[in-house]
Order: C-alpha cells, then structure tokens, then sequence
C-alpha cells in the first residue's frame, strides 16, 4: 500500500520534534501536524519547562547580587525591577527557541501543518485546517505526542488576572508583594522560591498531607530550611474553598480550611494555582482505532512506545510517569526507531530528575531509605557546601551532595543534590551509577578547583572514613575498579 508519509506525527512537543528529527535521519517522508496556530513546541518552550527556567535565571542573577552586596538603596527586587525586565529574557530565549526548532524542521524537509489532527484509522489521520477544508493524510506509522494541559481548579476560577496559571504567570504585569499558590507540587515550589528570592512574600497552600515525599529525606530538611529562609508560609492537607476580590481592601482573598476543618482567610495581591495535570487524548479519535488508555486518560504503549494498534505510537506527557521534557526527547527517538525496525541504544534506567527551584535539586539513583528497603549494606558519605571553596565564592554555602553506596563494595547506589548547579553535576553521579562503579573513583581521578563538582570527592572521603571507622575490613580501599 502507498501512503502520503511515512510517519504523521501529532504535536510539536519534545516527543513530537525528537521523533520528526530521528525519522528525517532515516530519510523519511514526515509531515508534523501542530494544532496551535501560533507557534511550534508545545509547553515545552512555550509555556512549561524554557519559559519559567529563562524567568528563574532572571530571578537567580538578582538573588546572587543581592546576597553578594545586599539589598541595594535599602530596595527589595520587587521594588527595584519591573515585571517586563525579567520577562525581556524569557521572551528572548523563547523566541530563540521557536526560530531554532523552525530552522530544524526546515533544514530536515519536515513537512509541518496548523490544524487539530485526529486519527481515523491505523494509517489515516484528518486535519481540521482553519483555513481550508478538512483534509486527510495516510501514513506507514503514525505517533501521538499531543502532551498534556494544566488542571483548572473546582472552587473557583482562573480569571488571568488576579488568579493565573502555568501560562498566565509568564505574563505577569509586576513583581507582587504578596502571593498565594496554591500546590505545592514541583512547579509550585519552583516558582514559589523564584517570587520569595526577589522579595515576595509567599504563602503556599498544599491539598496534600506533605510535600515532595520522594526526596532523600535529608535533601529535604535543607529544602525545607530554604523555604523557612526564604519566609514561605508552607499549609499542607488543605482545601481551598472560596477565591474572591475584596474590593474594600484592594486584594484578593484566599478561603481555605484544614483537616480539621478549621477555616482561614488569606489577603493576597494575586493567586497561582498549580492543580497538576491531564494528557491531550480528548478527541484525537482514538476511539476510532480501540486505542487503550487508563483511568487518568494516558495512553497504553509497551516498551516500543507501540500502543495496543500496531502502526500507532505514543510518546510524551500523553503515556504518564515520567512527564519530563528531558524524557520525552529520548522516548519520541526510540519510538521511531522501533516503528521503522532500526536498533537503537535504550534509555537507561539510571534516570535523574530535577528540580529547578532555588536552590537546585536533583537525584540519580536510590535514596537512603530506598537502598535499605531494598536490603543493601549502605553508608552514605556527605559533602557540605559550607565546606566547598567554589561555594564561597560565589556566596552560596547552602546545600550538599550525599552519595549512598554499598558499605562492602562502595558501589555507587544513589547521589542527591540541593545547592548551586545540582542540576548540571548530577551526570557525574548518573554516569558512576550506570557504570557500576564506586566512590574510589571520585577520589582516584582529580577534579577541578574550586568547583561544585569537588563536592563529589568530598562526599566519598567522608564515606570511607565512616567504613573504617566501623571497622569494617576490605582490602586495598583506595584503589578504584
């Protein structure tokens, strides 16, 4: 059978762009079909992960000022800078970004459509055009990378104004002096230590009984005295009930009781409200072909990335966990590579994940508690950045890297960050993990100083002077596999 492409892909996302780029390798016929008639990319750089890091960048560089000389003519940075400076950076990176994967999709002779896509069959897909007519495309494969749309909250509404959402808060007006967020999910916390390092005040209104239980709980203490630092207001099991302008007080008031039903009122300027949330498979016509999903709406795909039809796949925030921009570059190439029968190096499971809050977190690995579920001898071996030159330097001394091995081998099981560039050299403990190796390799091999990376050799004197001082016997301890 003749088709018109050899891959129809739906959405311009991570997933989506990655899959059209592997494909043009392959020297296929693509056509991406992106229903949004202003730009390409998806959340990824126009509304999730490049807008708010570009925000946070702005936010970190007159932190760092502030914390080196201080708080400049007695003026907070909401006093000081106006909304639209910062955002000139996000607006610049996130043009960049859209000319860059335009010029891609060009360089690669990737055919790219505006219109809403949906599937009709196993090999066809029709496009609602806004300017011309329905027209339909068939394909050898077809790919659904269509990601996923922020939450709307129940008991009140997002008016973009006073109450805003992921997409709303990129254009915010002015820095505000107060703010409510209610969430307290990763972006919440991100964005709530980007507002409360330039001087907002910040009240954060959790549904949950905790926050970010997935940390090495030690990772999290020094999280949690950053928020205390930064005065945020932390309120877990909570329900917002009521949001409303008081006009009598020119503010914005937030209702919320307990678990124990106690009710509060909260004074703010403006709301954030971070509610999770749902994959893009609504009318996308996956009814059409029996395509499986489960109860939260995320398609069914095995470990091609293949879902219960044979020549459709799925990749991206639309098949669930992990829902990372970082993820979905690599499962929109693997998909294509398995749709088109060519071997491909895996994924690995060493998987680290990031949280771009101030100041950074990130983990590669098993945490603490996890290794000893798990039945491993471990001893952990900790570096402080009060202890590191580099953190000295540059004035930020809060944090520390923990690196959690196997007391009999020192093998590397599990590295966790918080502090300055937690993000950037957490690979070097990703990379010791996926090669089964140990900590004798961070004190055998140099490192650059004064760095951040330093922390890593640190971290590793530390835990073998705690396996000889228990008293442990092993034979040539220094010497690295």
């Amino acid at each position: 059978m003749k088709f018109d492409y050899d891959l129809i892909i739906l959405g311009s996302g991570p997933a989506g762009f990655s899959a059209a780029m592997q494909a043009s390798k392959f020297d296929k016929k693509v056509l991406m079909v992106e229903a949004n008639e202003n730009h390409l990319g998806g959340s990824w750089i126009n509304a999730g992960t490049v807008p708010s890091k570009a925000l946070r960048e702005a936010a970190v560089n007159i932190h760092k000022f502030t914390r080196q000389f201080g708080n400049f003519d007695e003026k907070k940075a909401y006093q000081r800078f106006q909304m639209d400076e910062l955002l000139r950076l996000k607006n610049r990176v996130v043009d960049h970004e859209n000319s860059e994967i335009k010029r891609n999709l060009v360089k690669n002779e990737i055919t790219t459509l505006r219109g809403y896509g949906s599937i009709v069959d196993a090999h066809t897909v029709e496009v609602n055009d806004p300017i011309e007519s329905n027209r339909r495309f068939t394909a050898e494969n077809i790919l659904i990378s269509t990601g996923s749309t922020a939450k709307h909250p129940a008991n009140f509404v997002i008016d973009h104004k006073t109450v805003l959402d992921i997409t709303t808060v990129l254009t915010m007006e002015h820095i505000p002096r107060r703010l409510v967020i209610v969430g307290a999910g990763v972006q919440a916390i991100e964005y709530a230590t980007i507002f409360a390092s330039m001087g907002t005040k910040i009240t954060l209104l959790n549904p949950n009984e905790d926050y970010f239980t997935f940390l090495d709980h030690e990772i999290k203490e020094v999280l949690q005295g950053s928020l205390e630092e930064f005065r945020i207001t932390l309120f877990n099991n909570v329900k917002v009930t009521k949001v409303g302008k008081n006009e009598l007080r020119n503010c914005t008031e937030v209702h919320f009781s307990n678990d124990l039903q106690e009710k509060r009122v909260i004074e703010s300027e403006q709301v954030l409200y971070f509610g999770g949330r749902r994959p893009n498979t609504d009318k996308i016509g996956l009814e059409n072909v029996g395509i499986s999903v489960n109860d939260k709406g995320h398609i069914l795909v095995d470990d091609e990335y293949r879902t219960s039809v044979k020549s459709i796949f799925a990749a991206g925030d639309v098949v669930g966990y992990p829902e990372l921009a970082s993820a979905s570059f690599s499962q929109g190439r693997l998909a294509t590579c398995h749709m088109f029968d060519i071997p491909a190096a895996q994924m690995g499971q060493t998987m680290p994940f990031s949280i771009y809050s101030i100041p950074e977190i990130s983990s590669v690995g098993l945490t603490e508690h996890e290794a000893t579920e798990a039945g491993y001898q471990i001893t952990v071996g900790r570096a402080y950045y009060e202890n590191l030159t580099k953190a000295t330097i540059s004035n930020s001394q809060q944090g520390m890297l923990k690196l959690v091995f196997e007391t009999g081998t020192f093998r590397l099981l599990g590295v966790h960050i918080i502090g300055d560039a937690a993000c950037e050299i957490i690979h070097i403990g990703q990379a010791v993990i996926a090669l089964k190796g140990d900590i004798r390799y961070f004190i055998s091999h140099m490192m650059n100083y004064p760095t951040y990376a330093e922390a890593y050799r640190v971290a590793a004197f530390n835990g073998v002077n705690r396996v000889y001082k228990a008293g442990v016997k092993y034979k040539n301890i220094l010497d690295a596999n």
